[in-house]
Formats: C-alpha cells, structure tokens, sequence
C-alpha cells in the first residue's frame, strides 16, 4: 500500500509540473506572438530575432541567470538592472521595452521561454526548418551541402542544419528533422541484428 501511495503522489506530482511546464509554454507562446506582431509593425523583425537568439544563447549558458529572473523574490529593479548591465546597449530600443515590460509585469519567468518561443514562429514564418544530424565523425562541408540541398528540395523550406559528432555510432549517421526520423547508423543496425538474434534463440 504504501508503494502504491508513493506512485501515486509521484505521478501526481508530475502531472502537477506537466500542467505548470504546458501553462508556461502557453503564455509564452502568446507573448512571443505579441512580440513578432509589434517587431513586423515596427519593421525590426530581423534585429529582434538576433535580439532573441543573443538572449536566449545567453541565458542557456547561464543558469544563475535563468534562476534570477524565475526567482520572484528578486526584485523588479533589481532584475532590470542585472539585465541592463549584461545586455546593455546590445539590444534593440524595442527589445529592452520588452524585458522591461515583461519584467514589471512579474513574467521575467518566461523570458526564456518566451524567446525560444520567438525563434519558433519566426522559423514557421520564415520557413525555416531545423534538421539535426548526427554522425560517427565530423562531416566536410561538402557533405553538409549536400545534406542541405537534399531536405530543401524535400522540404520546399530553408534548411537550419545542426550537427554532432557521436563516435558511438561506429559508422553512417542520425538525420532528424521535425518528426522525422533516419538512422544509418552501424551501432544502430547491429543492435537490431542482436536483438533479433535474440528473439530467434528464444523461440
């Protein structure tokens, strides 16, 4: 019984961050479009996107700053301050309002969120696509145009290609874009060939 309860609580538990997470995401994903629709008005919809990629390129390596501005005993000067002091003169007029706005309206928590929300829909507009490969050793530029060429005429879309290099993988590559999936990986087929060797002892 008591193993039950403790199942129980925990999967309430991460119901409960699952909902939160969801809920955060929505409000971000909101102030985000407010974001674009007022950069597209102000035609400052390219600098704001660098804005938002140098923010949120900042605050991924940064997890005491992610921390401050999540953190609502901080106060809201306080948070405009550490903001102006890293950012600076490095943001657009329309940008700094923004964090400004955000931060006074105790959002600061989103930020982040909100600014990874913005290089979404400015992909989907843009239509930018992300394509993520990941391979034995690094792969030649000329392989990596390769790559690009190949999805966008696929795609129809412009091809953000992101590369890894994961020796584990003993040979070939891992190619995913969206939901889309294709594995050539040697690592990948020898562990199907195992386990298929595995099923046909057992039977």
């Amino acid at each position: 019984m008591r193993l039950r309860g403790a199942i129980v609580s925990h999967l309430k538990s991460h119901i409960s961050y699952l909902k939160e997470d969801m809920s955060e995401l929505t409000v971000a994903t909101r102030y985000a479009k407010s974001l674009i629709d007022l950069a597209v008005e102000q035609k400052s919809l390219e600098e704001t996107k660098k804005d938002m990629v140098f923010f949120s390129q900042t605050l991924r390596a940064n997890y005491q700053l992610q921390a401050v501005l999540a953190n609502p005993i901080v106060a809201h000067n306080k948070k405009i301050k550490i903001l102006e002091a890293i950012f600076g003169n490095k943001v657009s007029k329309l940008t700094d309002s923004f964090f400004k706005i955000m931060i006074n309206k105790s959002r600061s928590e989103i930020l982040y969120a909100t600014s990874k929300e913005f290089i979404n829909q400015y992909n989907v507009i843009k239509h930018i696509i992300r394509a993520y490969v990941t391979s034995a050793t690094a792969l030649s530029e000329e392989n990596k145009k390769k790559i690009v060429a190949e999805l966008e005429a696929a795609t129809k879309g412009i091809i953000e290609l992101h590369t890894k290099v994961d020796p584990k993988l003993i040979g070939g590559f891992v190619l995913t874009v969206g939901d889309m999936q294709v594995d050539t990986s040697i690592s990948t087929s020898l562990n199907k060939l195992k386990q298929d060797f595995t099923r046909g002892v057992s039977q």
